[in-house]
């Protein structure tokens, strides 16, 4: 039986809904009839740091523990006994977390009991914060997890007008915060605004467009974050991947947010799996280069599937502004706030820029040595050509660095677990072409070296954009050999900025010798001889 007197101390670590748990024991285990006070049996010292919340919440919680517990005991069924090669067979058949669905509809909201007071961001001036919003308990809890405190220019500059469901058009790439802008705007606008009653299958009420395989991965990884205390489902679709897995997780429950590729995207809508009638926010991202790699008229035959701009939320981001892209966001979107973050902007203030004069000969072991010397953890190497990338993932390799490559040559699959890798620090240098350019996020990455220098001054920034992200500091150091030094004045020219040309020191450009092969740890097993015929 439960002594009279017992006290309950919060320490300052514990949190209300540990105490709410504690407490539901207690009263659970002895049969305790509850009341409003906590009474006599078991009072309770809160520690100072909690001296914010009032004795009811641990009130409710116990409350809703106890009938939590009370419901299950009564409709649980009781449970078949099982063989343990039963459970091995079941466990077998349980589906496996896939790429393309990356949250569900059954995930819990909330783990933990959580207030927007513990999420502590002093006002800056100039500077403004994600409380000054109003934004839902749940999405807030998730920024406080994802550590975000202060809006980036970007972020700051549209969510005012989304959050009020209006358009939005702009100049701003990848690293300027713009896709937690759009995804804070969707989830905190269907949090608000939920739909009552019976939905069908396979009819988002919110459809983002990538152009590419790799920027749809990223935006659903940050929306997975972002919906991470939310009842809300999830689906990327995009080629490359099983065409029955995506269709079946379609047609399964209710699904709220759908990333996707164009291409494969229109293959759902014309085989009526997706229907496109019910959209409320429409995102497109990176529309100049699904216009360079065209794309924009399969955009068009899925928009028009839509409701018409009247009747959704549209908010397009490009890159770059040219002629093209400002008459498709004047045909999409309806009278959208518009905002520029130059790419120039963001290149000169967030990466240190190095370029070295060097000879073609000169630049392996320039690259060697600066990985080794500097003892560098993660590293983006790129190069111009598929061959290129191959031949220098496989020299590294050589020399002992462990090292992956990605271009269009390597399929969908082991592109997506060599980028995991990289993101989990188990690879240690990703050389690839600028199909990973744009749209891939990876933390705690502070160097990108350009082995070859681009023809194109905008996939100069695009490339120099994966380190130094949403304000962070970063490195890019550029090889200029003979060939490469002539695009030299035309990536001035478009960021505004003098770029210093070094030469490195002698001792830099010595290769060490290439480390011996090691010997096969196992042992092969002999062949059985082959019986001679007669």
């Amino acid at each position: 039986m439960l002594p009279q007197g017992l006290v309950l101390d919060l320490a300052a670590n514990q949190s209300f809904y540990e105490a709410g748990y504690l407490l539901a024991d207690i009263y659970y285990l002895e049969k305790l009839e509850f009341s409003d006070s906590l009474s006599e049996k078991c009072p309770v010292f809160l520690p100072p740091s909690a001296s914010m919340a009032e004795p009811a919440i641990l009130i409710s919680l116990l409350w809703k523990e106890r009938t939590r517990r009370e419901m299950k005991t009564d409709t649980q069924p009781e449970k078949p006994t099982t063989t343990r090669r039963t459970v091995r067979k079941t466990r077998r058949k349980a589906p496996r977390k896939t790429e393309e669905q990356t949250a569900t509809a059954d995930a819990p909201v909330v783990e933990e009991y959580w207030e927007p007071s513990m999420f502590k961001v002093a006002p800056m001036e100039g500077r403004m914060r994600f409380h000054d919003f109003n934004l839902p308990d749940p999405l807030l809890h998730a920024i406080a997890d994802i550590g975000f405190s202060y809006c980036t220019p970007i972020q700051a500059e549209i969510l005012p007008s989304t959050l009020f469901g209006r358009d939005a058009f702009g100049r701003a790439q990848t690293g300027t915060g713009k896709t937690a802008a759009f995804l804070i705007t969707v989830i905190a606008g269907m949090l608000n605004n939920p739909i009552q009653g019976k939905r069908e299958s396979g009819t988002p009420r919110v459809l983002i467009i990538a152009p590419t395989r790799e920027l749809v991965l990223q935006i659903t990884e940050e929306a997975r974050q972002l919906t991470k205390y939310c009842r809300l489902k999830l689906i990327a679709v995009f080629g490359g991947m099983d065409y029955d897995r995506q269709r079946k997780l379609l047609a399964g429950d209710p699904v709220d947010i759908v990333v996707a590729t164009p291409g494969r995207l229109l293959d759902f809508s014309r085989r009526r799996d997706l229907s496109l009638k019910k959209v409320e926010t429409l995102i497109l991202d990176e529309a100049d280069r699904m216009l360079d790699m065209g794309f924009i008229p399969d955009v068009r035959k899925i928009i028009y599937s839509t409701p018409p701009k009247e009747n959704r939320q549209t908010m397009l981001f490009s890159a770059t502004l040219t002629e093209a892209i400002t008459r498709l966001a004047a045909a999409w979107t309806k009278n959208p706030v518009t905002v520029e973050i130059d790419p120039e902007q963001v290149a000169v203030s967030t990466v240190d820029q190095i370029v070295y004069i060097v000879t073609a000969r000169e630049k392996f072991a320039l690259l060697y040595n600066i990985i080794v010397k500097q003892d560098l953890k993660s590293v983006l190497i790129f190069c111009n050509r598929k061959d290129e990338v191959a031949r220098l993932a496989g020299k590294l390799t050589r020399y002992g660095i462990n090292c992956a490559e990605i271009s269009g040559d390597v399929d969908q699959k082991k592109r997506i677990a060599r980028l995991d890798g990289f993101k989990a620090g188990k690879i240690r240098v990703l050389v690839a072409t600028d199909v990973a350019a744009r749209g891939i996020h990876i933390e705690g990455m502070n160097h990108v070296i350009n082995f070859t220098l681009p023809r194109d001054p905008e996939d100069y920034v695009h490339r120099i954009g994966r380190t130094g992200r949403a304000g962070a500091e970063g490195t890019s150091i550029s090889f200029a050999d003979d060939g490469d030094a002539f695009y030299l004045p035309d990536i001035e020219a478009f960021i505004e900025r003098k770029l210093d040309c070094i030469e490195p020191e002698d001792e830099w450009l010595i290769l060490p010798e290439v480390p011996p092969a090691r010997k096969a740890r196992a042992q092969t097993r002999p062949r059985p001889p082959r019986r001679k015929r007669e």
